[in-house]
C-alpha cells in the first residue's frame, strides 16, 4: 500500500470515527501487530514449494470448486443473518 493511500484511509478513520471506536479500532491493530512479531517471512524457496504443490494438487484434481464453497456456505447452520441484506442484484457470485 502507498504512502498516500495510507493516508487518505488514516484521514478517512479520523474523520469517520468515533473515539470510542477509534480506540477500540487501535486496540486491535496494536493486538494484531504483537501476535505477528514473531512471524517470520517465506523464503522464495518456501514461496515456490507451495505454488509448487497447489499446482500439483490441481493437476491431480485435488481442489474445490468456488461454487461449491458458496453453496456450502449458504447452507452452514450457524450462518450468520443479517439485518441489512444485500439487494438481490448483488446475490449473484459469478466470477
Amino acid at each position: 500500500m502507498s504512502r498516500e493511500s495510507l493516508d487518505t484511509l488514516r484521514d478517512y478513520l479520523l474523520v469517520t470515527l468515533q473515539p470510542d471506536d477509534m480506540h477500540w479500532l487501535g486496540t486491535i491493530l496494536i493486538n494484531h501487530a504483537r501476535q505477528h512479531e514473531q512471524l517470520k517471512p517465506y523464503t522464495k524457496e518456501e514461496i515456490d514449494a507451495m505454488i509448487d504443490r497447489s499446482e500439483h494438487d490441481i493437476a491431480e484434481g485435488r481442489y474445490r470448486d468456488i461454487e461449491d464453497l458458496f453453496r456450502e456456505w449458504d447452507e452452514e447452520e450457524d450462518a450468520v443473518e443479517y439485518a441489512a441484506e444485500p439487494e438481490p442484484e448483488y446475490l449473484t457470485r459469478k466470477a
